[in-house]
């Protein structure tokens, strides 16, 4: 089920968070009204929201974000703020093709989140906190084809511009399309399915 924190006290990023106000690119006003009132960064004198890309904010506070942003802007917005995901969260420094970007998101998701104050990805030791879902990558033999299971609290499209974003990156021919025959948190799931191609 999508907006909903699978643990309480998790917590995003400060430059992940970013990516909602990136994704309007025009307007900036709307992402920093809706974060603000859902206690997503602080005001300034002038009443400006302010985000500290080293900070750390709520994560059922930004899903709450996301939740308004659908309701009230739309859906197709939250698959813009996918796609700016990349540009705004911390990656792997090995990512070099589409296979090992999408095998990446996984890793970065961990990266940019944590549990207790730890981050929950620590990239010397290799381990993963458990806590806040996970991204699939199972690639179909001999074919260009990655399937991509989401299993996390974010919204479906936002997830589908993040595979989309990083598919795109080394595969510019990419296509990626939801798996309607498969569960869905649009529709009270616990995952998404993506299937990738190119």
């Amino acid at each position: 089920m999508q907006y909903v924190a699978f643990e309480k006290g998790i917590e995003v990023n400060g430059q992940t968070v970013y990516s909602i106000v990136d994704g309007f690119q025009v307007i900036k006003r709307i992402p920093n009204e809706i974060l603000a009132a859902e206690g997503v960064g602080s005001r300034d004198g002038d009443g400006n929201l302010q985000l500290d890309p080293q900070g750390w904010y709520s994560q059922a506070a930004w899903l709450r974000a996301f939740e308004r942003i659908a309701r009230e802007v739309g859906v197709n917005l939250l698959f813009q703020i996918g796609q700016r995901i990349p540009q705004n969260a911390q990656f792997p420094p090995w990512v070099q093709d589409i296979d090992s970007a999408l095998k990446s998101v996984d890793i970065a998701y961990h990266m940019n989140h944590r549990k207790a104050g730890q981050v929950m990805f620590d990239p010397e030791a290799g381990t993963m906190l458990d806590g806040i879902g996970h991204y699939g990558y199972q690639r179909v033999a001999g074919k260009n084809h990655i399937v991509c299971v989401c299993e996390n609290p974010y919204p479906c499209q936002f997830d589908r511009g993040i595979i989309t974003a990083m598919a795109k990156r080394f595969e510019p021919a990419a296509v990626v399309l939801h798996d309607a025959d498969a569960p869905c948190r649009q529709k009270r799931g616990n995952s998404c399915t993506y299937q990738v191609t190119w």
